[in-house]
């Protein structure tokens, strides 16, 4: 298996922290920084559900995320780091409130990185129906 370079390692790291700083804040200017201009991105729900392209599709879906989904934050705490030569993937718990209700879950976010920037976003989700918004 071929390894990834440390640019990749370093940029996907980076990424990373930029990304889980935006759910705990809401503040996604460093995370979109790092977006390539072909930036591609897949949600695995909602209105997001699928293949989506460019920074300002992203910025729309990030604000949406803090805005909306999980307007007090989310916390990610990483449990482990997997990758190869193109790829990494973080896995983590995410805590917080979802829609005002208490959330959990586990989530691996896959990340793709070229030239120093983030060239594409995966997430997986283990729950995928959101608690009641009553």
């Amino acid at each position: 298996m071929e390894l990834p370079s440390p640019e990749l390692l370093d940029t996907a790291q980076k990424g990373f922290e930029a990304f889980c700083a935006g759910l705990a804040t809401g503040e996604w200017e460093r995370f979109i920084a790092m977006l390539s201009d072909d930036f591609t991105f897949s949600f695995p729900v909602g209105s997001y559900k699928g293949v989506n392209v460019g920074k300002e599709k992203a910025a729309a879906f990030f604000a949406y995320a803090s805005q909306q989904v999980f307007s007090e934050g989310l916390i990610i705490e990483l449990e482990r780091r997997t990758y190869n030569a193109t790829t990494v993937v973080f896995e983590g718990r995410s805590t917080g409130r979802m829609f005002g209700k208490p959330y959990e879950n586990q989530v691996a976010v896959s990340f793709e990185a070229r030239n120093g920037e983030i060239c594409s976003y995966r997430e997986y989700l283990a729950v995928v129906i959101p608690p009641e918004t009553k």
